[in-house]
């Protein structure tokens, strides 16, 4: 084996899967689509700041003001306390089942971010928020499938029970699907191709990985593009791998340096190779 397939290799082996974001797409709204834009390129303060005039009397933006600040936790592991008052915020707004259970499942993942990228361990307020949420969140409603997924989460990377997690996957999958909610579906794609893969099914593994990359791509979702390309590149051949790999490098640099959990995962040579200058919120090149 060459040098070069040695540093590849060894780059694609990778801890657990991180948490991923909150299933919100752009809409017609030109003030969702504003939104859509600062968070997609990793500008989350900016994005929160528009939606603020207006979380302070409708709980529906409230929770989307916060989970939008919980997404950047999970993406720069900085924050936290933001994302709380928010939370707090959305929590005392909340005047049904469906917003009580939304804000709980936002507080679940929360704290189940925490856990994993190893902050602080909040593993049973994170069960016990998810939990509540399930109780208020009726199996129909739109809320639903994100809970599921991040009930997967939980039971693949807290729990390590992969059966509970393919399962609570494909639940998510499927009410995405039904829902026409993309980023979710990319989401559900990438993760059960990682349980595939796991299992060793290369190919169902590369299929759904490409499935949630060309989602991401088509939705211009530029901040969780990188770790897409990464996920393919473990289910790869090598030449395609070196390729993939070299792209994602060039994005994380693009975002200056986001998703944090991405840092190591790259030979150095390949961060080395580009530009330096663009930072969070840049346009793409």
């Amino acid at each position: 084996m060459s040098p070069r397939s040695t540093t590849s290799a060894a780059a694609r082996r990778a801890p657990a899967p991180p948490p991923v974001p909150a299933a919100r797409t752009p809409g017609d709204d030109p003030l969702d689509r504003a939104v859509w834009r600062l968070r997609s390129r990793g500008c989350w303060d900016d994005a929160a700041a528009l939606l603020e005039p207006h979380a302070a009397r409708s709980a529906p933006v409230a929770l989307h003001r916060a989970a939008l600040l919980v997404e950047r936790c999970m993406y720069t592991a900085a924050g936290w306390a933001a994302a709380e008052d928010a939370l707090r915020a959305a929590e005392a707004l909340a005047a049904d089942d469906a917003e009580r259970g939304g804000a709980a499942c936002e507080r679940g993942h929360l704290a189940y971010t925490a856990t994993v990228l190893g902050v602080r361990d909040r593993a049973d307020e994170a069960r016990s928020a998810l939990g509540r949420a399930a109780a208020l969140l009726a199996p129909g409603a739109p809320g639903r499938p994100l809970l599921d997924f991040r009930r997967g989460l939980m039971s693949e990377h807290v729990a390590d029970s992969p059966q509970s997690a393919r399962a609570a996957y494909r639940r998510a999958h499927a009410g995405a699907t039904a829902a026409g909610d993309a980023l979710l579906l990319s989401a559900t794609w990438r993760h059960l191709a990682g349980l595939a893969l796991r299992d060793g099914e290369v190919a169902e593994a590369r299929h759904g990985f490409a499935e949630s990359l060309r989602i991401r791509e088509e939705l211009g979702f530029l901040v969780g593009t990188a770790p897409a390309l990464v996920a393919l590149a473990d289910a790869a051949p090598e030449d395609d791998a070196d390729h993939l790999l070299a792209e994602a490098a060039r994005l994380f640099r693009l975002m200056g340096g986001l998703p944090t959990w991405l840092t190591g995962r790259f030979p150095r040579a390949l961060l080395d190779e580009h530009d330096t200058t663009d930072g969070p919120g840049a346009e793409p090149t």
